[in-house]
């Protein structure tokens, strides 16, 4: 199987890289992000926005993920609802990012993941896939952009949907940020043999063929 990890920050673009890319080759690709979101849905509708260990535990005991797709488009279901018209709220999102560190979460994230990678060709996306999910991909790629850069992208893609300041928006990610580098288990960090993407000055189109670039030349 071809396997491509891309890891990397909030509003780097590496969700919109991973789809591109996958289209240029042909592949299947799993939104992780979209996973631990759909979970924390089913989280929020059982206990509401307070986190707690043990609710978590109780979260877990029962919680089935399956993957199913609609032409290019993926559709999440946990324990059989399908929570796609409200994944990408910024209070979950914020919440998320709480509910995510937890390890019982991450595994069970976990098994999805790896079973998807046996069974297609595919791009897998997330914050620890080239680091624990998928340490032996052929190729891994770590996405980041400036604080700015990510938090204008961010504030451009919700400012017609949702009632939300750039600054909010720029405190949220420098939050998200450090939930993600400072979580106890598997952490943002880049693999060590990751290709860093820097695209706070690289269009869409540019990133997407340097990538293309780098996999054909080897």
């Amino acid at each position: 199987m071809l396997n491509i990890a891309i890891d990397g920050y909030v509003g780097s673009g590496k969700s919109t890289l991973a789809h591109e890319l996958a289209k240029k080759m042909n592949l299947k690709v799993l939104d992780t992000g979209a996973i631990y979101r759909s979970i924390t849905c089913f989280y929020q509708e059982k206990f509401g926005n307070l986190v707690s260990s043990d609710l978590v535990e109780e979260l877990v005991k029962n919680l089935e993920v399956e993957i199913e797709f609609k032409g290019d488009s993926q559709i999440v279901f946990v324990n059989g609802k399908d929570y796609t018209n409200k994944i990408r709220q910024e209070e979950i999102s914020i919440l998320t990012s709480l509910l995510a560190p937890y390890l019982s979460v991450r595994e069970k994230v976990l098994s999805v993941q790896r079973k998807f990678a046996k069974d297609y060709n595919c791009v897998i996306e997330g914050r620890d896939i080239g680091t624990v999910v998928l340490p032996k991909a052929n190729f891994k790629f770590f996405v980041t952009a400036s604080e700015q850069t990510r938090a204008q992208r961010r504030y451009s893609q919700i400012k017609d949907k949702q009632k939300v300041t750039f600054d909010q928006i720029l405190q949220d990610l420098q939050q998200r940020d450090y939930n993600d580098t400072h979580r106890k288990v598997a952490p943002l960090v880049p693999a060590k043999d990751a290709i860093i993407l820097d695209t706070t000055d690289l269009t869409l189109g540019q990133t997407v063929e340097k990538c293309l670039e780098i996999i054909k030349g080897k």
